[in-house]
């Protein structure tokens, strides 16, 4: 049961560490054009509620894995605000 927790909490860092191409992508090149902001903003909002959820069950994996999407979500949408060329959409 112990290396399912461990497991749990190593995967719930890694798992939004993925949105960090995108990130550099769109701060390093300042460009956002292609990225929809609902596509990462509308993630983040579901979120939410995980991270309630995870706080009122004590379950700390919960808590650090969907904080931590919602911390990526939200950095992606910012770029988002500030670089696209687009429809937000």
């Amino acid at each position: 049961m112990r290396l399912l927790d461990r497991t749990v909490l190593v995967v719930g860092v890694i798992g939004p560490m993925t949105a960090i191409p995108q990130i550099i992508k769109i701060y390093m090149l300042q460009d956002a054009s292609g990225v929809s902001l609902l596509a990462w903003v509308a993630p983040a909002l579901l979120d939410v509620p995980w991270v309630i959820y995870g706080v009122v069950h004590g379950e700390r994996p919960i808590v650090i894995t969907y904080s931590l999407w919602i911390l990526a979500d939200l950095i992606v949408a910012a770029g988002v605000l500030m670089y696209g060329t687009g429809p937000l959409l």
